[in-house]
């Protein structure tokens, strides 16, 4: 439970617990959250959402720093940028623990969770990558309009990032780099 002394919990509280949880490698229990909140699941439901919901945001919310840090260090310009953006960030991913920890635990949650449109994960990455293009390479050298760039350059990402999920051999996320400077011929 929270200590005394701490405030009333409200959704930040439960997304914070929550998260800290998911980096632990604790699967995250609704039930279990609410009792440590001191609050009814309905309550928790209201705040956070579905169980799924609130595993998508704080997936996100270990991704979206990756991908802001690897736009902040990667120099370059145009299709060898968005390429090495790619690689960076794939190997970003790779090095986020509890989201391994997470794929093992529930892989079929795990790639619906971060590998379809239905969830929120994958819509977030495109719409980034889609920016990142747009800044970086002119709409006439696209070879599919952006937003479809961007989420191919994405299913590439998931599809070497994921690997270890999908067929059990090691992430490689140089091949994320090389398919990507192959699409974009950088």
């Amino acid at each position: 439970m929270l200590s005394a002394e701490s405030q009333r919990p409200n959704a930040l509280t439960a997304f914070k617990v929550s998260r800290r949880w998911f980096e632990q490698g604790r699967r995250i229990e609704m039930q279990e959250l609410a009792a440590e909140l001191d609050v009814s699941r309905a309550t928790l439901f209201r705040w956070v959402g579905s169980r799924d919901v609130l595993l998508a945001e704080i997936i996100w919310s270990l991704v979206k720093p990756a991908l802001r840090g690897v736009l902040e260090t990667t120099s370059g310009h145009g299709p060898a940028r968005v390429a090495a953006i790619m690689g960076g960030f794939a190997a970003e991913i790779d090095a986020v623990e509890g989201l391994h920890r997470f794929m093992e635990r529930e892989p079929e949650r795990a790639l619906r969770l971060i590998t379809t449109r239905r969830g929120t994960v994958q819509q977030r990455a495109v719409a980034h990558v889609e920016n990142i293009l747009r800044q970086e390479i002119s709409p006439e050298s696209f070879v599919l309009p952006s937003h479809e760039l961007a989420y191919l350059l994405i299913r590439i990402l998931e599809s070497f990032a994921y690997t270890p999920l999908i067929t059990g051999e090691p992430a490689d996320p140089r091949r994320v780099e090389q398919a990507t400077a192959a699409l974009l011929r950088a």
